[in-house]
């Protein structure tokens, strides 16, 4: 059988990363998306991945992405998993820039992306889009007004998708990760790595980019017919967006 292919988007660090070697791991021809492409490089010798360097938030460029894709071949599932936040100011004080950059990245991105290859995903008969959110989507906190609403607006994307193309067959999956621990999520937010660490200070066990990951694929491995429209996962120690369980060192 001729193996399903994906296209992953920031997938050059983190749970992209993780993706494409979960779905790679699993059998899938993958096509692994990014701006960096020294790292999309590394990638594709480490997994057999396809790399092609690209920026979600330029329109010109996901064309010209999505042609050379789509040149090569069909493609099954589509992995929205480009994003980021930036600052953690109140809405008071929030910089407008911060807030359009995440928009950009988180909702629009995700847009141009799915819009380039749906019309390829309604071919194949069974195809997959798959949003990468937040649980940030589903409960505010101060400081994060601007990623909360970028993630609440990428989730009612996914939630119209889902309506829109079903009659085509086209599952769209959203994933809501709680606490997850990366080399740069917290760091590109924050912009200092004493901060960002503070984030995870005392928390035993948040998810890993591999957690995340091999859910994804779960996901898009089931039988075709089982769509899981909205998986929530957090560490045990994070009951929710607001509690959190901090241990000391000796308490661990």
């Amino acid at each position: 059988m001729t193996p399903k292919r994906a296209v992953v988007t920031g997938a050059s660090s983190g749970i992209g990363a993780a993706a494409v070697r979960a779905l790679r791991n699993s059998g899938w021809d993958v096509v692994a998306v990014a701006r960096r492409g020294d790292r999309l490089q590394a990638l594709a010798a480490e997994t057999g991945a396809q790399a092609i360097t690209a920026d979600v938030t330029d329109g010109e460029s996901v064309a010209r992405m999505a042609d050379e894709v789509l040149a090569a071949g069909g493609v099954d599932a589509v992995i929205n998993n480009a994003g980021g936040a930036w600052g953690v100011d109140s809405v008071a004080t929030g910089k407008l820039g911060d807030w359009e950059a995440m928009y950009n990245v988180n909702v629009l991105g995700a847009l141009r992306v799915t819009q380039a290859f749906l019309p390829a995903l309604r071919a194949s008969g069974q195809g997959s889009v798959l949003m990468l959110t937040s649980t940030a989507a589903l409960a505010s906190y101060e400081g994060g007004g601007g990623y909360c609403a970028a993630k609440s607006a990428e989730q009612a994307l996914a939630e119209t998708l889902r309506l829109e193309e079903a009659e085509n067959n086209v599952r769209v999956i959203e994933i809501l990760p709680g606490m997850v621990k990366t080399e740069e999520f917290s760091l590109n937010r924050l912009g200092d790595k004493e901060a960002a660490e503070k984030v995870y200070a005392g928390v035993e066990k948040p998810l890993t980019a591999e957690d995340v990951a091999d859910v994804m694929a779960y996901s898009l491995n089931l039988p075709h017919h089982i769509n899981l429209d909205k998986v929530v996962l957090r560490p045990v120690a994070q009951a929710a967006n607001h509690k959190v369980v901090r241990r000391q060192p000796d308490q661990a």
